[in-house]
């Protein structure tokens, strides 16, 4: 579904990156558990936390989207 869609790609444009899930939470501020939950597909970012998400992981809204293979 959508929520691995967002899980799979916050971690690839994460990995690419390379910074940890702790760096993330502290530019996003948020908690790490937030990051952690949310790369596992257990939670579903509103509009505003993906958006936010992009900008911090240098991407467009939409590539968190993207179909994963």
């Amino acid at each position: 579904g959508i929520r691995i869609r967002v899980a799979v790609n916050v971690r690839r444009h994460r990995l690419a990156l390379g910074i940890t899930q702790a760096e993330l939470a502290a530019r996003l501020g948020i908690d790490r558990a937030y990051v952690s939950a949310l790369e596992r597909g257990l939670y579903n970012p509103t509009i505003e936390r993906l958006d936010q998400m992009a900008r911090v992981l240098g991407a467009d809204p939409a590539d968190l989207l993207q179909p994963v293979s």
